[in-house]
């Protein structure tokens, strides 16, 4: 029998303003002693009142128009009860049957196809503190508590279970991510815990249109372990079917250096937690104004850009669609750009050099192309002198990399490292010397096999480092080879 999965995701991130969801404390909190950024409203005090952050809400309604939702025209906040140890008032406030927004969609690609997967709801919340734990040498175990991420806003994303495979999922997450950073307002790290997924997961008869029970995941902090989490849980789950036993809805925690999930709890239901509304925050009226003036707002997003560079630039959609999944990178390709004709050659040349050389250099050094000290003005520099002939393809990454890493020029480069195309007379010596040193490759060449003259030009190639004038050094081996 075969079986498929059915995949939800419930998707948390952090947004980027600057003060708590709730409280006027700052949200910066990276690297700042623990329980430094905190007020009585944040550590849950009794008798304190919390105020809206609007800067939040925008966000919110920014990620909700660019994932194609429904924006509500009221919307209220609620009581989240729950008894954890990083919940200090013992609630959280979230939104629960009034959120901000419902009924959107993201188009993914996996495995070469394109599919919409559907958004139940993107609502807003105020995240927890975080917990320590903490094993002394002498093995005793405590855990702390820093108050410092409590109340920082969340934005909540919840998709329908239209997602089938590990790939789907993870493709998804990566999309996501790409969006709220062209938004600019999460940075979308889930390293550091910035954006986080948990994920629900069940399987079932290939065909069939039961709903299984499903198995909350948790605790995956990378795009890789999502993959890997949603891998093992589904493959879990049908030896357990094949094996004649029954799936129980409960939530399940990752452990990466294992590569497995284990038993947490019996899945909570929305009753579970006891909502009722928050007392001491009104309800809000959105108005059809303010989301228009916010729509007008919205940068152009990846998909459009993706879709305007095959269309303006004619490249080709693999090059299109990874320029345009990152805006840093989309940025630069067009910088280069406006320092040039726009036309499909130069556009061509330049996501050659972003996809190609920049982009080894980048992943070598963990760097973005922001950071990184070659600045557009100096890449079309460089493109310019090979298109004159001043530098061959070899030679200009050879500059490309000492370019890379002083923020040097390529003329500074070029002059400093005594480095350039090597096309007069300094090039017949080295002609000569490749000639009488490789006398089967010159048999052959006199023989009528033309590809020995190609295996010369590389010698040439070779001993020069790639300086040499590859049409001129052929002209010149043609010449002494009496042609």
């Amino acid at each position: 029998m075969e079986f498929e999965a059915i995949i939800g995701l419930e998707i948390h991130a952090q947004l980027l303003t600057k003060s708590k969801m709730f409280c006027s404390c700052s949200a910066d909190y990276a690297g700042a002693p623990p329980n430094t950024h905190v007020c009585p409203v944040c550590l849950g005090m009794p008798g304190t009142l919390p105020v809206i952050n609007r800067k939040a809400v925008e966000y919110a309604i920014m990620a909700a128009l660019a994932l194609n939702c429904e924006i509500s025209e009221y919307v209220k906040f609620d009581r989240k009860n729950y008894p954890y140890p990083d919940l200090m008032k013992g609630y959280q406030i979230s939104q629960y049957d009034m959120p901000l927004s419902r009924n959107g969609w993201l188009e993914i690609e996996a495995q070469g196809k394109r599919k919409r997967i559907g958004i139940i709801r993107v609502h807003l919340e105020e995240d927890v503190a975080k917990l320590k734990h903490v094993t002394t040498p002498e093995g005793e175990s405590y855990t702390l508590i820093d108050v410092n991420r409590s109340g920082v806003p969340l934005l909540e994303i919840v998709t329908k279970p239209d997602l089938r495979t590990p790939e789907e999922a993870r493709a998804f997450l990566m999309k996501l991510r790409t969006i709220l950073r062209y938004l600019g307002i999460s940075s979308g790290n889930m390293e550091e815990g910035s954006l986080r997924c948990d994920a629900n997961v069940s399987v079932r008869p290939l065909g069939s249109d039961i709903m299984p029970p499903k198995v909350e995941i948790k605790n995956m902090n990378s795009f890789k372990a999502v993959y890997q989490a949603l891998e093992y849980e589904i493959n879990r789950q049908i030896e357990i079917l094949k094996g004649g036993g029954e799936l129980v809805q409960e939530t399940r925690g990752w452990v990466e250096d294992k590569g497995i999930t284990v038993p947490q709890r019996t899945k909570e239901y929305a009753h579970d937690y006891r909502y009722f509304p928050e007392p001491d925050l009104p309800p809000l009226h959105i108005s059809r104004e303010w989301v228009e003036e916010i729509r007008s707002r919205l940068p152009e997003l990846p998909d459009a850009r993706r879709d305007r560079f095959v269309e303006q630039y004619k490249l080709p959609e693999y090059d299109a669609g990874i320029l345009a999944n990152s805006k840093p990178l989309a940025d630069y390709f067009e910088a280069c750009l406006a320092l040039m004709e726009p036309t499909p050659e130069n556009a061509k040349t330049i996501s050659n050099w972003l996809l190609g050389e920049f982009a080894r250099l980048l992943n070598l050094t963990g760097l973005e192309i922001d950071q990184a000290k070659v600045k557009p003005e100096q890449l079309v520099e460089l493109v310019r002198k090979v298109e004159r002939g001043e530098l061959t393809l070899t030679l200009a990454k050879r500059v490309f990399e000492k370019m890379f890493e002083s923020g040097r020029s390529a003329s500074e480069v070029m002059a400093e490292e005594g480095l350039g195309v090597m096309a007069g007379e300094e090039l017949k010596p080295l002609v000569k010397r490749v000639i009488e040193e490789n006398p089967k490759a010159v048999a052959d060449y006199k023989k009528g096999k033309k590809q020995a003259l190609q295996f010369l030009l590389g010698q040439v190639m070779r001993l020069t480092r790639g300086q040499a004038d590859p049409q001129i050094t052929a002209a010149l081996l043609r010449e002494e080879l009496g042609e």
